[in-house]
């Protein structure tokens, strides 16, 4: 019996302690975050609006107020159990990082009390040389800084032996520069604020002070037992499989699309909900995938600097929780070739501090021209910034699923739906030069209805879809920070609200009156972007000729979407709303084209050696036991007269001749894929990363094909590594 088999007799469901009665989610929600409702319990009402007062209009609390809220948060915590904090933040790796440090102080030799000022609350000091900065630092040098970030509530994590108070925060280097993921975000929705408040002065809301994005991210994944997951060095090293044959049944069927969920993974899903719930994630929705073990969870829209930090936690909770359950969590964006990958669908809005939805379209015409206003923007910043927005989701493991049958392709575009689409078809044949609130309703404006009723299908095909008060971008991956889309989102969409508002006060000066001038800078936003939206299916072959013929880009390459923040206009643009500096813009280039690279070079570095030390050896060995099987039957029809058909005889050696080819091919490939690594180690960056895509990738999949071809034909016994069929249909 070999290792698989032995396997498939031991996996089985954890036992766990049933619960009788499930305490109500609004009994615990948010327990373990310092939230208002909780910071009011425990600090001075002074303080409480003077925090207010920073979160919503920027005014800084004094130093005395922070002591007051440090004290209060130790406080909470250590009543809570906890007994170390950390700055929580998110550099540039993708994943978050953490350096705990104690409450204690000693007071005297013996001695020690729990104390936490307000300098230690607002600013810590990780060291920041090993993370990467892309050229804004040097390796030596060490210093960098955290800087608490009050937008979003500090939480405890809690693990067997103990509890840590968690106090979120932005990264930046010893001059300043922003090292994370999260500084841009904030800057980018302070940028998008400004922008929308003096768009929305133009139709007369003089009371907006702040206007923010909401976000909601569908976050897919896969399970699979820890016990495969252990036997595949490919999923280890790499987060996906770097060989391997189909399974017969995949998703043909489609079966497990919003099916029965299996009891093992409901146990899964119900703990990641428990643990989600206690730090205030809002996780609401739960279902079977279309691939077979691919699941999701999809929250409630949140403000997008929390909603990524939550999403953050989330994806760090499902990978803990899930081997708590004898599962491992893949958040790959193809962790199985040929069959549905993972991403992320990043659900985008804009709301006011009274909590109106910028992208709803009301009950009035001058609501709706509002709407209008805005979505002309939200079209113009699609348009002219589709190569920023294909950057933001720029990376190896997007790779494999962009432009795919279950992602949306490279191009970047816009569905708006039939009624949508409709309007603006009217509104592009030109405005009237001066209209009345009659004349917009003949324009079929005013009738629009809320967006509540569903009055626009989705396309699950588009990239950037309207589905009913949002938008939703379909092409951001699975294990990716939401933070970079969303930074990317709001400052073309800023740019675009300001390009709108200057249109209309353009107009207006003109004389034209407003309600013609929205509807003249709208009709020729309309027109200007009408190559942007699509409204059929975005992986028919038709839509790549089509949008060619537009003139729209279609960038399969990691390493051609990043040029794009190497543009001057683009540059620009970013500074000009003070979102990131040239040298952090760039800096973040370099530091993506070198993780690019290191993903291809430790899946190529992880296939050799899969090949060399269990692929090959087995091949081998099945071939031997053939080899030797062949000449005993050969020996007895000779010495023992025994009859037998030649032609069962010469198919066996054919077999035989087979696996030693196949064998063979696997080797000489993997040869080659090693002396284009050596090649590529005396290129640049840039250069290497052009070879990794053109060359290396498709060698590796010519390696895969004869790995898998040299799977389908060793026996069970011989082939140790995990097959398709055994880790994606697990009991």
């Amino acid at each position: 019996m070999g290792i698989r088999q032995e396997l498939l007799v031991k996996i089985k469901s954890v036992d766990l302690e049933k619960v009788d009665q499930p305490k109500k989610v609004s009994s615990y929600f948010g327990e373990n975050t310092f939230n208002l409702e909780t910071m009011q319990k425990h600090i001075s009402k002074e303080t409480l609006e003077a925090f207010k007062l920073w979160m919503n209009e920027g005014k800084i609390i004094t130093l005395e107020q922070a002591n007051e809220i440090a004290n209060a948060l130790k406080d909470w915590a250590i009543a809570k159990g906890a007994t170390y904090y950390t700055h929580w933040f998110q550099p540039m790796t993708g994943l978050t990082a953490e350096k705990h440090d104690s409450f204690i102080s000693i007071t005297a030799p013996g001695k020690v009390i729990e104390k936490f000022s307000g300098n230690k609350l607002i600013q810590g000091e990780p060291d920041a040389s090993s993370f990467p900065s892309g050229g804004i630092r040097a390796t030596f040098e060490a210093r960098g800084y955290t800087a608490w970030d009050p937008s979003s509530p500090a939480f405890i994590m809690e693990s067997k032996l103990g509890k840590t108070l968690c106090i979120p925060t932005i990264f930046i280097s010893y001059h300043g520069d922003a090292l994370d993921q999260k500084l841009p975000l904030l800057r980018s929705d302070e940028a998008l604020s400004k922008a929308a408040v003096n768009l929305l002065k133009l139709f007369g809301h003089k009371d907006i002070k702040k206007v923010y994005s909401t976000c909601g991210p569908e976050q897919e994944y896969f399970l699979i037992d820890k016990n495969y997951y252990n036997l595949r060095q490919d999923l280890i090293m790499a987060g996906r499989t770097l060989v391997g044959a189909p399974s017969p049944k995949g998703q043909q069927l489609e079966d497990q699309y919003f099916g029965t969920i299996k009891e093992r993974v409901l146990n899964f899903m119900y703990e990641v909900a428990e643990e989600a719930y206690k730090i205030g994630i809002p996780v609401t929705t739960r279902h079977n995938e279309v691939a077979p073990h691919q699941y999701e969870f999809a929250p409630i829209f949140e403000e997008s600097n929390l909603a990524a930090d939550h999403n953050q936690l989330l994806m760090d909770l499902m990978k803990k929780v899930a081997l708590r359950h004898n599962l491992v969590c893949l958040l790959h964006e193809k962790p199985f070739a040929g069959i549905n990958g993972s991403g992320k669908h990043l659900n985008w809005s804009l709301a006011d501090n009274k909590g109106n939805n910028l992208l709803n379209p009301g009950d009035t015409p001058e609501d709706n021209l509002q709407f209008l206003a805005v979505l002309a923007a939200v079209l113009r910043a699609v348009y002219y910034h589709a190569d920023l927005l294909r950057a933001s989701v720029a990376m190896a493991g997007n790779e494999h699923r962009l432009g795919a049958n279950e992602a949306p392709p490279a191009i970047i575009s816009v569905f708006l739906g039939e009624q949508l689409t409709q309007i603006l078809d009217t509104l592009e044949k030109g405005a009237k030069s001066s209209v009345s609130k009659h004349d917009v309703i003949d324009l079929g404006v005013a009738r629009l209805p809320q967006f509540n009723k569903d009055t626009t299908d989705r396309n699950r095909t588009s990239p950037f879809a309207f589905t009913g008060m949002k938008f939703e971008f379909r092409a951001v991956g699975s294990s990716q920070n939401i933070s970079t889309p969303i930074t990317v989102i709001n400052t073309i969409i800023a740019d675009s609200l300001d390009f709108v508002a200057d249109k209309i006060k353009k107009a207006q000066s003109g004389g034209k009156d407003f309600n013609a001038a929205v509807l003249a800078v709208v009709s020729e936003v309309v027109k200007d972007t009408r190559k942007v939206r699509f409204e059929g299916n975005n992986y028919s072959e038709e839509w790549l000729k089509e949008a060619k013929k537009r003139g729209l880009a279609n960038v399969a390459s990691t390493v051609e979407a990043l040029e794009a923040l190497t543009e001057q206009k683009n540059i620009a643009l970013f500074e000009k709303y003070k979102v990131l500096t040239k040298e952090e813009l760039l800096s973040r280039y370099h530091i993506w084209i070198h993780t690019y690279n290191l993903v291809l070079e430790i899946e190529a570095s992880t296939l050799n050696e899969m090949v060399n030390a269990s692929v090959v050896p087995a091949g081998i060995e099945y071939q031997h036991m053939l080899a030797k099987t062949i000449g005993e039957v050969a020996n007895l029809k000779k010495s023992a007269k025994v009859k037998l058909e030649e032609a069962a005889l010469n198919d066996q050696k054919e077999h035989l001749s087979e696996v030693t080819s196949k064998i063979y091919y696997v080797r000489r490939n993997t040869k080659v894929m090693v002396r284009l690594l050596e090649k590529a180690s005396k290129l640049d960056p840039e250069k290497r990363a052009e070879l990794y895509f053109k060359e290396l990738k498709p060698l590796m999949e010519h390696i895969r094909k004869h790995v898998d071809d040299l799977e389908r034909v060793v026996s069970d016994e011989h082939w140790d590594l995990p097959k398709y069929r055994e880790m994606l249909f697990v009991k």
